[in-house]
């Protein structure tokens, strides 16, 4: 039942589009997910159900800053249009540039896109969404003549095969995983295949799993062709009616080397039983996420998984076609306003027609004549000095962007530097001129489109807090200044879409793919979930291109040729180890806002790296060590998680960790800034690096109500959030002689506690502040740090009768539970273990009733599979 107060809006996690109810609480907000959302049907992962946890002030940027100093917004917004002024003034438009986020809503990006291509004169506006779906951009308009993704969700109901392609959607886009799950339920003869050099959740729930070598997807998906036009599964009479070229000469110009499953280390009777399912079923979808895209040849990868679908026609009808999975929530309403720097709005490019027809319709006048500078040329020319002014947007690229260090340099060397966000200390806003205070999820009006083309509203639901302000508003008021109020004059987001809208439709009549024209005139407040092209009754489309209707001139898809080409980091004697980077299952991006849920930390509360055992003997590193970890850009210091299912010869660390909530973490730090040619998306799942043990003298665990970020340089640190303080974990690589003055010193006076055995390396120190725990130290011997856990009740539960009590952990026997494995419940792995085998459990649906983990989102269900594995005998 649906809460007459509720509030309905979309999800701002992954490219999924979730619908969720959201509620205005006296704690802050409830949140459920809504169930006549198509997207969802009411499902939300860990992420989304946690929503409501991430909504205080705490660490909010609330008032606008120059350098260091608050300033009204009168004087905030003279000075940015004073300094983008003055450097096109000087320099010229390309002297200046914006650098956005999929976190933006449709609103802010068609207003961004305008200004800086219509009115300013340069293209040099690009998004982070560079980083996540700009190799599917390019793959699908070299198919299909236009950025279209040809299939939806629903399609993952009704395949008899899905292959997921560089994707960990169990942790990644859980919902959708947890909908194929519950149709593989139904239907016990669909498979699923994986492909992808780790063995992730979502691989152990596979079918079938292809451990293929990093960078050979091309080489794989160029086999399948070549067998199923063998097997005689080409569709002639789609080739001859939708699609131009030759599949001969198309198979041709892909053949490699040596046999696919030897380019690709696979065992070639698992390569040719994947072909053999592909041929034999029809209803077949192909999803590819980053592990394809962050790729040097993501383009190239995108378009071998197109060509097999296009040579069997299997597009564009039901169950069948190649589906993006995109990472942001909106990475595609980015895409339709042209918010990539290669891009035009509503879909037109930078050809002498579409600038024509878009200048005319915005009556610009200065319409950018060429594509603007890609994220890491950006940031590039940054460095140079050839950009004076630049405006970041809803993003922390000094933590997101390959070769991090330099990106830092950049922002420190710029002459000026604007950053609007929510909150106020991140990695980026450090380095910034001038500080704007942005709107956060719960507080924005507008739109945004997910992985399948669907339009939703994000509709606020708390009030606008100090003297934050929508992005579009910002935007328009730079407009102003610079001269440009007509044309930026809009009463609200809704006049925004409408415009949007009216251009998409402008001197189109079915020429191009996006077409919202139809939602021009509806109300704004009641518009429903809705995917594009919207027809002339303002009803969606589905599906496209299962009776062609391809955007290329001639109205036919194109069979690209392409040739497999291994990353362009090298491995070598001094580098020899190929770093993998990506996800974990309950952190989002750069942790800003998922940092600061005590749930969502207790997954993986620390950066880590997974390690094949072999590499770590040879190493001589054990499990739990900590190791520096080092590329010819940078390195970072990581604690090692062994896993025998990691290819041997490559390791794994997750990406979001920021200098806010770790010392030395920054992956982005480690990777070098090597692009794809077309798509300009950097190489993010491939680097060259070694890895060393760090000798540690001490390991230690903080729990102080305060966080702890001003650690010197010799003190390996990490932060995770608790219920009521936070949780440091701590290593040192030099003896401390006085821990008592070592505890003044960094968490200051106060009346404490302590007790030490130097023979074994204890020590343990209690800090009291108005009759209530402050913070708690515990010290111990490198490989003997306590588990936080089993202390973290000393802040949430009552206080031992006695003080002394604190230095023994409270006379608590300790948090029992193991590491947390269902966040929603917060149910440790040990509880699980035990329930297993002391009540018998037997399936996931018994765990469920016996302890309630994995009944809520469903993405911890992987991991309690592989527990029910581990417990049989």
């Amino acid at each position: 039942m649906v809460m007459a107060d509720a509030i309905r809006t979309t999800c701002p996690y992954c490219g999924v589009g979730c619908g969720v109810l959201a509620t205005p609480a006296a704690d802050g907000l409830t949140v459920a997910g809504d169930p006549t959302h198509p997207a969802n049907f009411g499902r939300l992962c860990v992420k989304g159900a946690a929503l409501g946890e991430t909504v205080g002030l705490e660490g909010r940027l609330l008032h606008p800053i120059l350098h260091g100093r608050r300033v009204d917004w009168n004087t905030a917004l003279d000075r940015l249009a004073d300094e983008f002024s003055q450097a096109i003034a000087r320099h010229g438009a390309d002297s200046v540039a914006f650098y956005v986020s999929g976190q933006l809503l449709t609103e802010d990006y068609y207003v961004a896109n305008k200004l800086m291509k219509g009115f300013i004169g340069s293209a040099n506006i690009d998004t982070n969404s560079r980083l996540c779906m700009s190799s599917s951009v390019a793959g699908h308009q070299r198919a299909f003549g236009a950025d279209t993704v040809p299939g939806c969700y629903a399609d993952l109901d009704e395949a008899d095969l899905v292959v997921l392609v560089g994707s960990n959607a169990a942790w990644c886009h859980p919902v959708l995983f947890q909908r194929l799950q519950a149709a593989r339920a139904q239907r016990p003869e669909m498979r699923l295949v994986v492909i992808d050099p780790r063995r992730t959740a979502t691989a152990e729930a596979a079918d079938l799993h292809l451990a293929l070598k990093p960078g050979s997807d091309v080489a794989l998906f160029n086999g399948l062709l070549r067998h199923l036009s063998a097997a005689g599964c080409a569709d002639h009479d789609f080739l001859s009616a939708h699609c131009a070229g030759s599949v001969e000469a198309l198979a041709e110009a892909g053949l490699e080397p040596g046999p696919p499953a030897e380019a690709c280390d696979l065992d070639p009777g698992d390569l040719v039983r994947f072909y053999d399912w592909f041929a034999a079923t029809e209803k077949t979808v192909t999803v590819f996420s980053q592990g394809v895209n962050q790729s040097s040849a993501g383009t190239d990868k995108v378009n071998a998984i197109i060509n097999c679908h296009l040579l069997t026609g299997r597009i564009g009808r039901p169950g069948m076609g190649p589906l993006s999975f995109t990472g942001q929530p909106n990475a595609m309403g980015g895409r339709e306003v042209g918010g990539l720097a290669n891009q035009l709005a509503a879909h037109m490019g930078f050809d002498e027609t579409s600038r024509d027809r878009v200048g005319r319709f915005w009556r610009a006048p200065a319409m950018a004549l060429r594509p603007g500078l890609k994220a890491v040329d950006l940031f590039r020319a940054v460095e140079q000095g050839r950009i004076k002014a630049l405006w970041i947007m809803a993003t922390n690229p000094a933590v997101s962007l390959p070769d991090a260090n330099l990106v830092r340099q950049a922002l420190d060397h710029c002459a000026f530097v604007a950053v609007s966000d929510c909150m106020a200390d991140t990695d980026t806003t450090r380095r910034a001129h001038l500080l704007l205070p942005a709107l956060t999820w719960a507080e924005k009006d507008g739109t945004v489109t997910n992985s399948e083309r669907r339009i939703s509203r994000q509709r606020p639901v708390l009030p606008v807090p100090g003297e934050a302000r929508p992005d579009w508003w910002m935007i328009c008021r730079l407009a102003e200044r610079l001269g440009f109020r007509e044309a930026f004059a809009y009463g609200g987001p809704s006049d925004i879409f409408a415009e949007h809208a009216r251009l998409s439709a402008f001197e189109n009549d079915g020429a191009r793919d996006f077409d919202i024209g139809a939602l021009a005139g509806i109300d704004y407040d009641l518009l429903a979930p809705v995917q594009w092209p919207v027809r002339a009754d303002a009803s969606g489309t589905g599906r496209l291109f299962g009776q062609g209707g391809f955007f290329h001139g001639d109205g036919r898809a194109r069979l690209v040729a392409v040739r497999n080409r291994p990353p362009a980091s090298e491995l070598s004697p001094a580098r020899p180890l190929a770093l993998n980077t990506g996800r974990t299952r309950d952190q989002w991006h750069t942790m800003t806002r998922t940092g600061k849920a005590p749930r969502l930390a207790a997954h993986a509360p620390e950066p880590w790296l997974a390690m094949h055992p072999a590499d770590a003997a040879r190493l001589d590193i054990d499990d739990g060590a900590t190791v520096r970890v080092e590329s010819d850009y940078g390195r970072a210091l990581l604690r090692v998680t062994l896993d025998s299912t990691q290819r041997a010869g490559e390791v794994f660390a997750p990406m979001h960790w920021n200098d806010q909530f770790a010392g030395q973490a920054v992956i982005g730090k480690l990777l070098a800034s090597n692009t794809d040619p077309l798509s300009g998306q950097p190489e993010l799942k491939f680097g060259a690096v070694r890895v060393d043990p760090v000798p540690l003298a001490w390991e230690a665990v903080l729990l102080s109500r305060r966080p702890v970020t001003d650690w010197p340089a010799d003190i390996i640190w990490s932060r995770a959030a608790g219920e009521g303080h936070h949780i440091h974990r701590l290593a040192g690589v030099k003896r401390i002689e006085n821990w008592a003055a070592w505890c003044l010193r960094h968490l200051g006076e106060g009346v404490w506690l302590d007790y030490q055995d130097r023979r074994i390396g204890l020590y343990r120190a209690a800090k009291i502040d108005d009759e209530r725990l402050d913070a708690l130290l515990f010290v111990a011997a490198p490989g003997r740090r306590p588990d936080p856990a089993s202390l973290s009740a000393l802040f949430t539960g009552p206080a031992p009768r006695r003080r002394i009590e604190l230095l023994a952990g409270g006379g608590i026997a300790g948090d029992d539970r193991g590491p947390i494995i269902c966040a929603c419940h917060q149910i440790g792995r040990k509880t699980i273990l035990d329930a297993i085998t002391g009540q018998g459990l037997g399936s996931i649906a018994d765990i469920g009733t016996a302890l309630r983990a994995g009944t809520n989102c469903g993405s911890c269900v992987p991991e309690l599979q592989n527990l029910l594995g581990l417990a049989r005998p």
